[in-house]
């Protein structure tokens, strides 16, 4: 029934077997640096002292939520690259969603907690033990799964009571668009009004806050490549013949991202660092 579809098939990035083989260890590849690299995080920060701060404790939440992030979508996709009949049931579909949503709107949130959790360190560093306690820790984490599963449960319910063959609900799609906006847009402003701040600090106090604002770089690049990527990949109006650049751009956002994390993390902050050179 096309009106009630109970399996949608999906037609693969690519026919050719050779393609196919390369596409495979690709991105076997990046889901084994992704899961590892962001293990690697989540231990550390658990195993050394120094790291228990809040500052990697959401860390070691964005690993996590990296690791789950590439788990929905990754292994389907390796699953499917030598089946003959690359399909998803109806059901199977809503809740890839449900979950791809869940874990990228909290990751949103996540990152806006963390700017926040740097403009109370760099901006008010006298107050700040007491502002960001391990009970305002705990909330910050718990405000980003509990607005991301619930902005993403709307969306999947809003999707799975769209017409599939035929003209979209305006309703639903206008939903849609404006609860996956809210979140984004609004982690995103966040983000922004705090590194607003930071940098008017760091401008206005000197080299102190300059020391301090170095803390901030890795996750500056982070949010700059995961809303940017998004952007590019959602926001960003593409011909109707650029189907593979389309695939690759929604590859990037959901595969590539994920693996660079715990690489800029590792690359760019010292204490990281050391606390892998201990473990080793």
């Amino acid at each position: 029934n096309l009106s009630n579809p109970t399996m949608f098939l999906l037609l693969g990035l690519s026919s050719a077997y050779r393609a196919q083989v390369t596409l495979c260890l690709c991105f076997s590849l990046i889901y084994l640096v992704t899961v590892l690299g962001n293990l690697l995080i989540v231990t550390l920060v658990w195993l050394d002292s120094h790291l228990h701060s809040p500052m990697y404790f959401f860390l070691s939440h964005l690993s996590f939520l990296d690791i789950c992030y590439s788990s929905v979508t990754l292994p389907k996709i390796l699953g499917d690259s030598f089946s003959p009949q690359k399909t998803i049931s109806f059901v199977g579909c809503i809740t890839q969603i449900y979950f791809f949503l869940c874990f990228g709107g909290s990751e949103c949130v996540l990152l806006a907690a963390m700017a926040y959790d740097r403009y109370l360190a760099i901006c008010h560093p006298l107050h700040y033990p007491v502002l960001m306690s391990k009970k305002m820790c705990h909330r910050l984490v718990a405000v980003s799964w509990l607005s991301g599963s619930f902005s993403s449960l709307v969306q999947a319910f809003l999707t799975a009571h769209l017409p599939f063959c035929g003209p979209n609900a305006a309703l639903n799609t206008a939903a849609l668009y404006t609860l996956a906006g809210t979140v984004a847009m609004g982690s995103f402003l966040l983000t922004l009004v705090s590194y607003v701040h930071i940098i008017g600090a760091v401008l206005q106090k000197g080299a102190g806050t300059r020391r301090a604002f170095a803390t901030c770089t890795s996750h500056l690049t982070v949010v700059s490549l995961f809303f940017g990527a998004g952007a590019v990949a959602y926001l960003v109006p593409h011909s109707s013949g650029s189907k593979e650049v389309d695939e690759a751009l929604a590859l990037l956002y959901a595969a590539v991202t994920p693996m660079l994390n715990p690489i800029i993390y590792s690359l760019r902050n010292s204490e990281v660092k050391g606390a892998m050179r201990k473990a080793l």
